[in-house]
């Protein structure tokens, strides 16, 4: 292998070893503050309730360490053993040309697929159900994949094929049309969504007339939200966890409460959750997301076309030179790359979830978002006492108690 080869695994092994000391922290930070609630809330969290919160951090932690364990070895073997095998026995079957590449791609997805499926097993029926939230049954968590590895299909394997014929077609500004293309269909898929895709895996039904309902409408109408409607997601058929969205895009927009979050909640606490999503759309944070997305499909894209135009980046592996081999390796080696990026797109994330609180605060006020913190973070046994490093890599909003001292500070 060449120098470059060996640069790429030794970042996917790096990438995983920082992955795992990060997982450490969070575990012995969380571990050390086990024994007692935060000050700010032992008013309303009881001890069992955070050393609860705390084994089920640990547990997840854990489970998520093998896999991340896991994930870099096949990497790694992926790109030094098993692609090469995989690879010659595909151009056993198929001629080259496109369809060898884009079967190549699918093949990998179906072995990943399988492989992953352990870990989703354990998370949902031994990690989920061991802390009370799950309630699929094997015949609906089955359906599900089903559904899932579909829809996959349905929409990668004419992508792939529209990607390597652009390749061909336009050698020089293939990568440019590609990212185009990508944005739109982005766009496309946050119209499609709602309508389409989420009723083939929950039910939808109108939020019923009632008090709550008139209220929800008086705060969208003072903030300039207009929606398709509202609608309440069978959650509970599959999880006890509590959430609200909205989704969609343009005039398609909709809000949806999960059923488990109307059950658990005073109509002050769903408003205020309802208040910080709206929050998200006032301060145009949706469109700023769209183009932080379209910003690192654009640098994805670049590196690809550099991929693709040196030319002998998959020989560097001794491996064919298949447009699907090159794609296969280039994604590999994001990996780490975004890893490390992490922190920077985490910020920006968290940095638009306090002001969606200031938001809510100024509609609602914060005593109502507070107690809405408070219950979302017991309800869904989230730590109390994360540790900053490892919050800095993966907590895409604030943790609660920083959120909940800056509302009390406004």
């Amino acid at each position: 292998m060449s120098l470059l080869a060996c640069a790429i695994i030794a970042a996917i092994v790096l990438s995983g070893a920082l992955d795992l000391y990060l997982k450490w922290r969070q575990a012995a930070c969380v571990a050390a503050n086990r024994a007692a609630v935060p000050s700010d809330f032992k008013a309303v969290v009881t001890i069992e309730e955070h050393q609860q919160a705390a084994d089920y951090t640990l547990a997840n932690i854990r489970l998520g360490a093998i896999q991340t364990a896991f994930d870099a070895i096949m990497a790694v073997l992926w790109l030094t053993a098993l692609l090469a095998p995989l690879a010659a026995l595909i151009a056993g079957i198929l001629p080259p040309g496109l369809s060898r590449s884009v079967a190549l791609l699918v093949a990998i997805g179906a072995v990943g697929a399988v492989l992953g499926l352990p870990f989703s097993i354990a998370r949902t029926f031994w990690l989920e159900a061991k802390f009370g939230f799950n309630r699929v049954t094997p015949g609906v968590f089955a359906l599900d994949r089903i559904k899932g590895l579909a829809l996959q299909l349905v929409f990668a394997v004419p992508l792939l094929y529209g990607l390597f014929w652009l390749l061909a077609a336009m050698p020089r500004f293939w990568w440019l049309a590609g990212w185009a293309a990508s944005v739109l269909i982005t766009i496309g898929l946050s119209v499609a969504y709602p309508t389409w895709i989420a009723p083939l895996f929950n039910q939808f039904k109108p939020l019923p007339d009632g008090p709550i309902k008139t209220r929800i409408e008086a705060l969208l109408a003072r903030c300039g939200f207009e929606s398709k409607g509202l609608f309440v997601m069978d959650a509970s058929r599959r999880s006890s966890h509590g959430n609200a969205y909205f989704s969609g895009f343009g005039k398609a927009k909709r809000i949806v409460f999960f059923d488990t979050l109307l059950e658990k909640h005073t109509d002050d606490e769903i408003l205020s959750i309802l208040a910080h999503e709206l929050g998200h759309f006032k301060l145009g944070h949706i469109g700023q997301r769209l183009a932080q997305s379209a910003a690192v499909t654009f640098v994805i894209f670049l590196v690809l076309h550099w991929a693709f135009s040196a030319g002998g980046l998959a020989s560097q592996f001794g491996l064919p030179n298949d447009p699907g081999v090159v794609l296969i390796i280039v994604l590999t080696a994001m990996g780490p790359i975004l890893h490390l990026a992490a922190p920077l797109t985490n910020w920006l994330s968290r940095r638009a979830e306090f002001q969606a609180d200031d938001f809510a605060r100024t509609m609602v006020g914060k005593d109502a978002m507070i107690s809405a913190l408070t219950r979302l973070s017991r309800d869904n046994l989230a730590t109390l006492t994360p540790d900053r490093l490892y919050a800095l890599f993966y907590y895409s909003h604030p943790p609660a108690p920083l959120r909940v001292a800056q509302l009390r500070a406004a």
